[in-house]
């Protein structure tokens, strides 16, 4: 019992130190990081703090559209030996993408676009296990909200076995105009759902597509599937009414990669 004791306070404190490791704390210290060009997942600021220095930053934050949120003081996430003064920022150990830069990007190279949404996907297990089935199967690109998704962490890296170094991430800020700017792209929008009237295996995925896949518990956001040129579902049997996320995402990838090589032959 005492060594489970000491060994469960050794892999506390190996998380401390790596969740140190990957921050930057105190305003001037992330200013200069922006400046810098250091790729920020996310800035937390102290609710209640107020100074010309901090009204700097977050002018700075909106300006470089870097994710912020306000955290109270309570929180416990301030709780540390750095001198914070109310801030606090999570280095993101890839470059994200701007989607409006990846589409024209793949046409010119002559690829047929296939990317993946994630809308809202929270368990960075399930990122990661999608980003590797997602890279295996020659998805183009990943494609995360800003806020309220898993984003691009150590440990998602090592879920996906590496492939989130390989394949580019868009981080985008409305999920909503993303959809908007794919189906003005000439890219078809499918949502991968059980609400779906069709089996995705009957759809020509030969196209250009990016399929659609939501948060773990309420699936699809309404805004988003509004969106979609089609809703699709994998086929389901013996009462189940729906399957993991990453485990759908296998799923889907495969039956693209799959109509695709049958189309080279």
């Amino acid at each position: 019992m005492y060594s489970d004791r000491n060994k469960f306070r050794k892999e506390q404190s190996k998380l401390s130190a790596k969740s140190e490791q990957n921050s930057i704390y105190g305003i001037r210290a992330v200013s200069e990081a922006i400046l810098a060009g250091k790729e920020l997942n996310k800035v937390i600021i102290q609710r209640g703090v107020s100074n010309p220095l901090m009204q700097g930053l977050v002018t700075l934050l909106n300006t470089h559209k870097i994710p912020f949120q306000y955290i109270p003081q309570q929180s416990g996430i301030f709780n540390t030996n750095k001198n914070h003064q109310g801030v606090i920022a999570h280095i993101s150990p890839v470059t994200y993408f701007r989607l409006d830069d990846v589409i024209p990007q793949l046409y010119e190279e002559g690829k047929v676009p296939f990317i993946l949404v994630l809308d809202r996907i929270t368990d960075v297990r399930n990122f990661g296990a999608i980003a590797r089935s997602a890279y295996c199967a020659g998805v183009n690109t990943l494609v995360i909200p800003d806020i309220g998704g898993a984003l691009v962490t150590d440990d998602a890296i090592k879920t996906s076995a590496g492939a989130l170094n390989h394949i580019s991430v868009c981080r985008e800020k409305n999920m909503k105009s993303t959809m908007e700017l794919l189906n003005q792209s000439g890219i078809t929008t499918i949502a991968c759902t059980e609400k779906g009237a069709q089996p995705i295996f009957a759809l020509d995925l030969k196209i250009p597509i990016a399929i659609v896949l939501g948060n773990e518990e309420t699936g699809i956001s309404a805004d988003v599937i509004k969106k979609c040129s089609y809703l699709a579902k994998i086929p389901m049997e013996f009462g189940v009414q729906s399957l993991n996320v990453s485990v759908a995402a296998g799923i889907a990838c495969y039956e693209v990669t799959r109509q695709r090589m049958l189309d080279l032959k």
